[in-house]
């Protein structure tokens, strides 16, 4: 910690003084977010068991944000409420209001420093990403450091995190807050060529392990790269992430996540893509533990909308997804995305003593229709065919229909901007 301070200091310290005291020719702006979503769960998630009853609900996001920009120092302030229609009291005093951002940043010759609750979001999302479809999205308390230009970025992100604590306790990190103690991420971005994308990732992440007599970490380390290449109307892209190190629960590491996609744009209102994910499981025949955590990626946006897979709990047995899609988009950005997953497990499930890797299908149908620039409507129908290794592992009655739909109405305008 103590590097990290001399770090922030040294940039202070190099900060030309008619800068620190320069406040004028800023641009400030106030956003207000409201996202009423109506939901129909008659399976998504969890398999509805045969006297189970399917439910209805709308969720809603409130957020304001505010934003300041000088060139030199920008900044981010925004505050949400999340909850159901209904769920609150007429007359409610309780402290729902959470701040989901609100950082500072310093910006010099494209070196920058950005400290506070921010989202965090590389490449594709798998790994790390900001997932806006949940209601509360998800950010970190962490310093960003780093360079950016249009050929090359190199971030390097450092979080440290802690509980209330009294000097007899120290600084053992209980479970209720960020669900990791440490966290060193770096991430740089090749972008040199209109043709090639190219990025390399190391994430660290450290778990709080011990008592807080004998406190001690286990350090979990995530390595891999994202690589894209354009030709002509046909965009190309494919991963590859390594996992080592111990696992929250102290299991030794090994593990393997690799996807590719390809997708081609037939006209500028048609496009198809076909894309395959593997997410290795634990097998048992092997010393370390080998199934992969995609840590903290955008899981709704790649294994299915129902989220059966890493969204919620399926047990260790890995994941192979082979997927297809059919992007139209007919009139005034009108979207219709019609997509199909196979899923199949990538560890054997036993039913009745008999090996089964097949999990089923799903089909998911999602509509997008801007109706000004700052208003969207959106809704979707998802359904899935699972086999009875499916039910085997999410539990369930595979006699029942297992299907869910949403219609979401995303109010998102700029209501202040000032120059001044």
């Amino acid at each position: 910690m103590k590097k990290i301070y001399l770090f922030i200091i040294a940039i202070v310290l190099l900060i030309p003084e008619n800068m620190v005291f320069a406040q004028a020719g800023g641009d400030f702006f106030m956003k207000a977010q409201i996202r009423p979503r109506f939901e129909f769960n008659h399976g998504a998630k969890l398999p509805l068991r045969e006297d189970d009853k399917p439910i209805a609900f709308i969720s809603n996001r409130a957020r304001l944000t505010l934003g300041y920009d000088n060139g030199f120092l920008s900044m981010g302030l925004s505050g949400q409420d999340i909850s159901l229609w209904g769920q609150k009291p007429q007359v409610d005093d309780a402290p729902n209001f959470t701040l989901n951002e609100a950082w500072a940043k310093l910006t010099q010759n494209n070196w920058f420093l950005q400290l506070g609750r921010q989202a965090l979001s590389y490449d594709d999302g798998r790994i790390l990403g900001s997932p806006d479809w949940h209601q509360a999205s998800r950010w970190h308390d962490a310093l960003k450091m780093g360079f950016d230009n249009k050929e090359h970025r190199l971030h390097l992100v450092l979080a440290y995190n802690q509980m209330p604590k009294s000097p007899r306790q120290g600084t053992f990190y209980e479970f209720g807050g960020q669900p990791y103690k440490l966290m060193q991420t770096a991430h740089y971005l090749y972008n040199n060529n209109k043709n090639f994308t190219g990025s390399l990732l190391f994430m660290n992440l450290g778990f709080q392990a011990g008592t807080e007599a004998e406190p001690s970490i286990n350090n979990m380390q995530t390595a891999g790269t994202n690589l894209i290449y354009n030709i002509g109307n046909l965009n190309l892209v494919g991963s590859f992430y390594y996992q080592m190190g111990k696992s929250a629960a102290g299991l030794d590491l090994s593990a393997l996540m690799g996807n590719f996609k390809g997708e081609y744009k037939f006209t500028p209102t048609f496009s198809a893509a076909l894309g395959a994910d593997y997410l290795s499981g634990d097998d048992k025949t092997s010393e370390k533990f080998n199934a992969f955590n995609p840590i903290y990626g955008t899981n709704h946006k790649y294994y299915g909308t129902m989220d059966y897979f890493y969204a919620s709990p399926f047990g260790d047995y890995g994941l192979l997804d082979f997927y297809g899609s059919l992007v139209f988009k007919p009139a005034n950005k009108f979207t219709i995305d019609l997509a199909a997953h196979s899923f199949f497990a990538q560890q054997p499930v036993y039913v009745n003593g008999e090996e089964k890797k097949g999990l089923g299908t799903e089909i998911d149908l999602t509509v997008t229709y801007p109706i000004l620039s700052y208003i969207t409507l959106q809704g979707g129908y998802s359904m899935m065919f699972g086999t009875d290794a499916f039910f085997q592992i999410k539990g369930g009655d595979k006699n029942r229909i297992q299907n869910w739909m949403f219609i979401s109405l995303n109010v998102n305008p700029t209501i202040l901007k000032s120059k001044f």
